[in-house]
C-alpha cells in the first residue's frame, strides 16, 4: 500500500487542484483551521472556488487569504458575521452566499459523508432559508428538505495521525473537521503529530484511515485567538 505521508503541504496538495472546484475547510472560528494547507491553495492561484466552511477565517488568517485573492466563487457557510472582507465581497453581489443554519450545515455535510442524498429538518421553516424547497409534514409539524454536501477535496486539521490515516481532534478543535473528513472525494490531513499505528487506543480514534488519502505535518500552528477579553488581576 503506498504512503499516505507527504514532505510537505504543498506535496500533500499537487494534482488535486483545479479551477472550479468545491473545497470543504474545517474549523470553527480561529480553531481547528487547516492553517498550513490554505495557503498551498492561495498560492496555486487555483480560481472560482466554491469553498464549504463554518466561517471565512478572519483579517489575514485562513480563507480570508482567498477571498482576499480573489479566489472564491461561492460560500456555503453558517457564520458570516465577523468577516468584514465576507461582508463586502457578498453586499457588492461578488461573491455568492449560501446561508445554512450552523446545526444544518453539519448535518449536510455528515450526511454527504454518509451517502444520505437528502433529510428533512424543522429549521429554518417560516425563514429565507426555506425558500425554494420541498416542504412535508410529519406528524403535524411542517419541514424542509435539505440535501447532502460533498466536495472534491476536503482539507482537515488533526491534532495527531498515524501512518494508516486514523486521526484524533483535541477539544474544540473537534468541530466541523470529522465530518468533513468523511465527505471528500480526497481528504488531505494535515496533523501536529504524525506517529505510529497502535501509539493510541482505537476506542479513541476520531477518524478512521479508511477517509483519509493524504496525510502531512503541520508547518503552521498559531491558533490564534479570535477574540481576547481581559480584566485587571485583584490585587491583594
Amino acid at each position: 500500500m503506498p504512503s499516505k505521508i507527504y514532505d510537505s503541504p504543498e506535496a500533500a496538495l499537487e494534482g488535486v487542484l483545479f479551477d472550479g472546484m468545491t473545497i470543504m475547510s474545517g474549523g470553527f472560528g480561529l480553531c481547528g483551521n487547516p492553517e498550513s494547507l490554505v495557503p498551498v491553495i492561495r498560492n496555486s492561484g487555483v480560481k472560482d472556488l466554491t469553498v464549504i466552511s463554518n466561517n471565512a477565517g478572519a483579517d489575514g488568517f485562513g480563507l480570508w487569504m482567498l477571498l482576499k485573492n480573489r479566489q472564491v466563487k461561492k460560500m456555503i457557510s453558517s457564520y458570516v458575521g465577523e468577516n468584514k472582507l465576507f461582508e463586502q465581497q457578498h453586499l457588492s453581489g461578488e461573491l455568492e452566499l449560501e446561508l445554512n443554519p450552523q446545526g444544518t450545515l453539519a448535518e449536510r455535510i455528515r450526511a454527504g459523508g454518509a451517502g444520505i442524498a437528502a433529510f428533512y429538518t424543522r429549521t429554518g421553516v417560516g425563514t429565507v432559508v426555506a425558500e425554494g424547497k420541498p416542504h412535508e409534514v410529519f406528524e403535524g409539524e411542517t419541514y424542509i428538505r435539505e440535501t447532502w454536501l460533498r466536495a472534491d477535496l476536503a482539507i482537515v486539521k488533526a491534532w495527531r495521525a498515524d501512518t494508516a490515516g486514523n486521526l484524533q481532534y483535541r477539544k474544540t478543535a473537534r468541530n466541523f473537521n470529522p465530518n468533513m473528513a468523511t465527505a471528500g472525494r480526497i481528504t488531505v490531513v494535515e496533523a501536529e503529530e504524525i506517529v505510529e499505528p497502535g501509539t493510541f487506543d482505537p476506542d479513541c480514534v476520531h477518524t478512521p484511515g479508511i477517509y483519509v488519502d493524504r496525510i502531512v505535518r503541520s508547518t503552521v500552528n498559531e491558533k490564534r485567538i479570535e477574540k481576547l477579553t481581559t480584566r485587571p488581576r485583584e490585587t491583594a
